[in-house]
């Protein structure tokens, strides 16, 4: 964890995740969100790689999360509930802080670049998805998909924290484009989007950092 300030804002940073894919639990992956929880952390803005289904999305694409489908069959919630951290049931009807998103999305137009929204499905590789697969998570209503995120969310709503998350569409999903995936192919495309993502962040933190104020 990195601890700091950006433009006078405090922030604390993981570098990096932990995945499901590596062996490790939910409970594991989701225990930073605790951590910030009991840190007194109030807003979260979480990212990842997620390969675009939606065919109106460009790789590279930087896309808000407006909802999550849960298909990685797993939830960092089970198991004996310690009531410290929140409620046995939390509602998870607006899992994506619905006034971060729009900040995020009006900051793009402000900054020139299209930002879009669309609903993340998980799964929890770390095969990458086949094209049939995919074509079921279009049908289900997915935009992007990805190996990450979800234990996270789930874990800061049931701790009242508000979450926003953005994807980067490092690749198009499997049967999309008639070209194999690659990791390699991800890792690029990741580098070459930071600068406009970081422009983004810069833009979008002291709307957060106002809400938080306001309490």
């Amino acid at each position: 964890m990195v601890i700091g300030k950006a433009d006078g804002i405090p922030l604390a940073a993981m570098q990096g995740r932990v995945h499901l894919y590596e062996g490790y639990s939910p409970q594991q992956v989701a225990f930073p969100m605790r951590v910030f929880g009991r840190m007194g952390v109030r807003a979260v803005i979480l990212t990842n790689a997620a390969g675009g289904i939606n065919l109106e999305y460009k790789q590279g694409a930087l896309v808000v999360v407006s909802d999550h489908i849960n298909l990685q069959g797993q939830n960092p919630l089970v198991g004996a509930n310690d009531d410290r951290f929140g409620p046995r049931f939390p509602d998870m009807t607006h899992a994506y802080c619905r006034e971060y998103r729009a900040a995020v999305l009006a900051a793009g137009r402000a900054l020139g670049k299209t930002v879009q929204e669309g609903v993340y499905a998980a799964l929890l590789g770390p095969s990458y998805e086949t094209p049939a697969e995919i074509r079921y998570l279009r049908t289900i209503g997915a935009d992007l998909v990805g190996m990450s995120t979800i234990s996270e969310v789930i874990v800061a709503r049931q701790m009242g924290i508000k979450v926003l998350a953005i994807s980067c569409v490092t690749n198009m999903a499997a049967g999309i484009l008639d070209k194999p995936l690659s990791h390699e192919e991800v890792l690029e495309t990741g580098r070459r989007v930071g600068r406009d993502f970081v422009a983004l962040l810069r833009t979008v933190l002291p709307q957060i950092a106002s809400d938080i104020e306001r309490g």
